[in-house]
């Protein structure tokens, strides 16, 4: 059985920081693809940012510049950075990662969190 649980989020002033980490844990033999997305009330969830098993990133063009995306491959983690948030960045952000565990290589995601930006 596999775990991906989130930490982080909450209220923010704009301008203000934020960080969310995600934790991988359980039968997990090899984690592909790590990610963040972020959906706000009626629109499509949306990458945010990702990081190859690589080490490779890639961001949404809204972001760069502003947010940071890191990885640690012993700790099964991952961790976005939130800088000079907008209020365009109020929304509900989830970590998603590539997994295999067993013979089965699938999308896990964590729970959700509420990332608010606002005066």
């Amino acid at each position: 059985q596999v775990q991906v649980v989130l930490s982080g989020g909450g209220l923010v002033q704009p301008g203000g920081s934020l960080t969310l980490s995600c934790a991988a844990s359980g039968n997990i033999f090899k984690i592909y693809g790590m990610g963040w997305y972020r959906q706000s009330p009626g629109k499509e969830r949306e990458l945010v940012a990702g990081a190859g098993s690589d080490d490779s990133t890639k961001y949404d063009d809204s972001v760069k510049g502003r947010f940071i995306i890191s990885r640690d491959n012993a700790k099964q983690t991952v961790t976005l950075q939130m800088n000079n948030l907008k209020p365009e960045d109020t929304a509900v952000y989830y970590c998603n990662a590539a997994i295999l565990s067993g013979v089965q290589r699938r999308d896990y995601w964590g729970q959700g969190a509420q990332v608010t930006v606002s005066s």
